[in-house]
């Protein structure tokens, strides 16, 4: 006897189109993503509807936001691959229905109101308030170096520029004579009013190179000299003005030099992107994203882009960020970082503000044994940094720094390992902070439907 399979038919004509809800059960995350994006303020968005003179309607915005959510949800982050998702899966279609929009339709909504979208970080961090999901009591900070939308291999450097820029100088000179040459014998035989030809390949495009070339570097000087009146500003405010003023350290005051380093470098691609160290890939051409998490339910509170690759200068932002987002019925109590964002001036900010910071003081390899917790009382001669060492090594300090690496570090994994964000779509540290307010965004959103669903349980 021959196996017997089910009958399979995927050709057979269905007697009537089923409703597309029917196919997924009533507890889905689309169904969650609908109802939230009905909760949301889009006054903002709708208001630049409003306020456009076009002839053919264009797609709700709801339904493009409630769209978009969806895909950062489930890992996809071009727009022509949510296009193909709309197109193959059914929890999509659910959105959007028969009418798909177009892959340039989502890029440009995507563009267009990248300020709008990114405004609603702050209203689901308010549904997330509302589900009791922060309470402000730990906050995590780590960040994350993620890939620009630019080359490496597009960046030079200042002193690069200066040899390039003198060559391409002779490259033009010598150019320009030979085609001066090549004309004494037209001007000869036709006449000096003899109409000439457009301007040579090779002569236009290193005119081209030499004009981006001294862009670049004006960029840089002009980058530099603003570093160094701010730096003079922030010497004169200590009593550092002058060249023979002491400096904090004890030595004289460091020389403040207009003039850029002959190794800093400009990407002609994305600017504003910086090269930096990836974590087990080298150098590339990336943005800092640090990201403050909140130690209840791992609610991410505040994020941001810069273009400084070191993480000490956005401890109190972030902490500051925090606190602002989350408003004044929650207070930040502890706050804890790895050793990139350990500084003296961290610390006592965070005394400041009443924050028992916990700061990882050096960076420690996987062989080295963490020293015997110290007993007695503390000295009193310990700098800022053995007393946080001090603090570190207590029962205490191990335990709620211990809480850092379960708090923060997940939600980074979720976020580059599970969904595959590890490069901007978009150029330029506004686009960049957009898109990652906008990734930070769904992880707060699936951490608000996983407390739905177990209190509907």
């Amino acid at each position: 006897m021959s196996k017997t399979y089910r009958l399979w038919n995927p050709k057979q004509p269905w007697l009537l189109p089923p409703c597309p809800q029917d196919w997924l059960p009533p507890g889905d995350l689309v169904y969650f993503l609908l109802d939230t994006v009905n909760e949301l303020d889009l006054s903002a968005l709708l208001q630049k509807y409003e306020q456009e003179e076009r002839g053919y309607p264009p797609y709700h915005p709801r339904m493009m936001v409630a769209l978009l959510f969806y895909a950062y949800c489930r890992g996809l982050f071009s727009s022509r691959k949510i296009m193909q998702a709309c197109e193959e899966r059914l929890t999509f279609r659910v959105i959007v229905g028969d009418d798909i929009p177009d892959f340039r339709t989502i890029s440009d909504f995507r563009k267009r109101h990248l300020q709008e979208l990114s405004d609603l970080f702050l209203q689901v961090l308010r549904l997330c308030q509302e589900a009791g999901l922060v309470r402000l009591g730990h906050i995590a900070l780590d960040g994350t170096k993620i890939k620009a939308n630019a080359s490496r291999h597009k960046a030079m450097s200042y002193g690069r520029m200066k040899e390039e820029e003198a060559c391409l100088q002779g490259e033009i000179r010598e150019l320009l004579a030979q085609a001066e040459a090549a004309d004494e014998p037209e001007d000869r035989d036709q006449g000096r009013d003899h109409r000439g030809e457009e301007l040579p390949e090779e002569l236009a495009r290193r005119a081209s190179r030499l004009q981006r070339i001294r862009k670049a570097k004006q960029a840089l000087e002009a980058q530099a000299k603003a570093v160094a009146e701010q730096t003079r500003r922030e010497q004169e405010a200590l009593g550092e003005g002058h060249k023979d003023a002491p400096a904090q350290g004890g030595g004289r005051a460091q020389e403040v030099s207009e003039v850029p380093a002959e190794k800093k470098q400009y990407n002609f691609t994305d600017p504003e992107s910086k090269i930096m160290k990836a974590s087990n890939k080298g150098w590339d051409q990336c943005g800092n994203a640090p990201a403050a998490v909140d130690g209840h339910r791992q609610i991410i509170v505040a994020c941001d882009v810069t273009d400084q690759p070191n993480d000490k200068q956005q401890f109190a932002p972030m902490l500051t960020q925090a606190q602002e987002k989350v408003g004044p019925q929650h207070k930040i109590q502890r706050a804890s970082a790895d050793s990139g964002y350990y500084s003296e001036a961290n610390v006592q900010y965070a005394e400041s503000q009443g924050i028992d910071a916990y700061l990882a003081t050096e960076r420690l390899k996987h062989a080295d044994r963490v020293a015997r917790c110290p007993r007695g009382r503390m000295a009193k001669d310990l700098t800022v940094k053995e007393k946080m060492a001090r603090e570190l090594r207590t029962k205490k300090g191990r335990q709620r720094y211990s809480r850092r690496k379960c708090i923060v570090e997940p939600v980074f994994g979720q976020i580059q390992r599970a969904r595959g964000f590890v490069q901007f779509s978009l150029r330029g540290l506004t686009k960049m902070r957009g898109e990652w307010s906008l990734v930070c965004l769904t992880p707060n959103l699936l951490k608000l439907f996983a407390a739905r669903c177990a209190r509907a349980a």
